[in-house]
């Protein structure tokens, strides 16, 4: 990170879904905001408390709620959103998962729980039910009551292990 003085901005480099941008950014402003403004719409602001989870991301290997973490504090950092599953063109299993299995309506919550279904697996690929509803309770939505979320993320842990599929 380096402060530029004239504006009292620091210039950060991001690397989101494999593409890097420089930005600079006031040292106060949250990383949600420069994701979204450098496009990466499917993080959503929904709170601003860190209490829906609209704004998961994976960071580092991590899953982070993007709008508890500043900007200059992401410096360097590899950052994956929903944006960045896709393949080709073809959707993620998880995303294929969600889509079969109803665990979307307003799609508002959507991509940071799929984000947070992305981490559970990755740490857990083969969950429980209680595994699952434990791994996104810090995620609300406020339209599904989670029973289609929990079996489409059950649906993408055995599309994971069926299929090879890079975890990334």
């Amino acid at each position: 990170m380096k402060i530029i003085d004239k504006d009292q901005k620091a210039k950060i480099t991001l690397k989101v879904n494999g593409e890097v941008h420089e930005v600079e950014v006031e040292p106060r402003r949250l990383l949600v905001h420069v994701l979204r403004d450098l496009g990466y719409t499917s993080v959503h602001v929904g709170c601003d408390t860190s209490n829906c989870g609209a704004c998961t991301v994976i960071m580092n290997g991590r899953s982070v709620k993007s709008c508890t973490v500043l900007a200059v504090e992401a410096e360097g950092a590899d950052i994956l959103t929903v944006e960045g599953l896709s393949k080709d063109g073809k959707l993620h299993p998880i995303q294929e998962a969600f889509w079969d299995n109803h665990g979307l309506q307003c799609g508002y919550c959507t991509p940071g729980m799929i984000m947070e279904a992305y981490w559970l697996l990755k740490e857990n690929p083969n969950p429980s039910e209680e595994d699952i509803r434990e791994g996104i309770s810090g995620n609300l939505c406020r339209c599904t009551g989670y029973q289609n979320i929990v079996k489409a993320i059950k649906d993408a842990s055995l599309r994971l292990n069926q299929k090879e599929y890079p975890r990334q």
